[in-house]
């Protein structure tokens, strides 16, 4: 009944922005939104379409947000007060003039081609904006996410789900471990060698939180289980990627991929590969699909056995965009923190060099792990082979795009 109804509440799947524009194209005042008789006819322009200069007078043709293009209005520049739109326009204008070899002034009328491509630039610019807040919506982690493209008009990724941890396959279990540590400081005074000494390996980490393990040896970090807190020295690898972070389009054809925002020491943690975990049979039924895509995403976890393979290619974190390199700032390590199970280690990347604030993030899709010890040959991260049998000559050669020195030419 109406009495009923009056206390029922239902989630609005329009966004407060959309029904503030409602409210302005009905001329409706409603003060929960923030919309008065003051400002009821204020309107935010959402992108420009187009210029031109008359005289000395400059116009622009201006989309308004929640209006339809039919509506769209020539406006002169001093009734616009949209500063950071205004120079975003004439950035991209200068910066397609360039790369069509026209004179960097801008001219007086643009054309319809040229206009068109302005248009599309602002379209995608807001849909990778949107995609960045929904990145950062969804990571757990402290490091941002943001997002750039200054090469082509390219949007965000159609078929990509943003997860944070592993996200188990059908008939695949993950066994939490039964017991945790006692020490009371799990650097300087373990007890029974902590974590990694009750597994008979090496304490991983210095107290700045880097990697001295050589590179094949793995980690056992500190578990839920444990009486240590957060600010243990042996827990890193599960706090999380820490550093701000880019996802930017390349401008050699290599696609999407990542930067450091910030400076990263040598060693230290930079991100897990994170993805869907599937058996070695359904990675190789994918493996053959994604070959003859000339692209993969599958990551052999063969630390005791090839059993399982982490796939990226529709969930997965950042390191989903992370190109290959023949010579990589990112080393490949197998971690072991809630999941003792030898047969599915977490992936996580250490950087192997100082990398600079601006400098892309690599590894090596067919890292080979020199071998220190026994235990270290047990590492090699296939990630290019993963779900394929036979021999690599039988496959589809890709063309390395790296650019190093040391470039092998071909990814596999």
């Amino acid at each position: 009944n109406y009495k009923n109804l009056k206390s029922c509440r239902v989630c609005c799947k329009s966004s407060w922005n959309q029904l503030q524009d409602l409210c302005r194209l009905a001329k409706l005042s409603c003060p929960a939104l923030g919309v008065s008789k003051r400002n009821l006819y204020d309107f935010e322009v959402e992108y420009l379409c187009d210029y031109k200069k008359i005289r000395e007078q400059e116009y622009y043709l201006v989309k308004w947000r929640g209006y339809p293009d039919s509506e769209s209005t020539w406006e002169p520049r001093q009734n616009l007060k949209c500063v950071r739109i205004l120079k975003q326009f004439h950035k991209d204008l200068e910066r397609e003039l360039l790369r069509r070899h026209h004179r960097s002034k801008t001219p007086r009328h643009l054309d319809p081609s040229l206009a068109n491509y302005l248009v599309q630039k602002a379209k995608q610019r807001r849909a990778l904006r949107r995609w960045e807040q929904e990145l950062n919506a969804k990571r757990s982690h402290l490091g941002r996410i943001t997002v750039e493209n200054e090469v082509d008009l390219d949007g965000p990724p159609r078929a990509f789900v943003y997860i944070n941890e592993y996200r188990v396959g059908e008939g695949i279990t993950l066994n939490q471990v039964a017991v945790g540590c006692e020490c009371q400081d799990c650097l300087w005074a373990p007890t029974g060698g902590c974590c990694p000494g009750a597994s008979l390996h090496k304490f991983a980490y210095n107290d700045q939180g880097q990697v001295r393990l050589r590179a094949g040896l793995p980690i056992y970090e500190c578990n839920s289980r444990c009486r240590c807190g957060y600010d243990c020295p042996n827990r890193v690898v599960q706090k999380g990627i820490r550093y701000d972070l880019c996802i930017f389009r390349t401008d050699d054809g290599r696609g999407w991929g990542v930067r450091t925002l910030e400076k990263i020491r040598k060693n230290s943690f930079v991100m897990e590969y994170v993805g869907e975990i599937i058996t070695s049979e359904e990675a190789e039924r994918r493996g053959q699909i994604y070959d003859r895509q000339g692209a993969t995403y599958l990551f052999d976890l063969d630390y005791v056995e090839d059993v399982y393979t982490v796939d990226a290619a529709y969930y997965g974190n950042i390191s989903h965009f992370v190109n290959h390199s023949c010579d990589p700032n990112l080393q490949v390590y197998n971690v072991f923190i809630d999941n003792l199970d030898e047969r599915l280690p977490r992936i996580a990347f250490f950087a192997t060099k100082t990398i600079r604030a601006g400098e892309e993030l690599t590894f090596d899709y067919n890292m080979q792990v020199d071998p220190v010890d026994m235990e270290s040959t047990r590492m090699d991260s296939n990630f290019g082979l993963a779900g394929l049998p036979g021999s690599p000559k039988k496959r589809v050669r890709i063309e390395c795009k790296c650019g190093t020195e040391s470039c092998r030419k071909y990814l596999f």
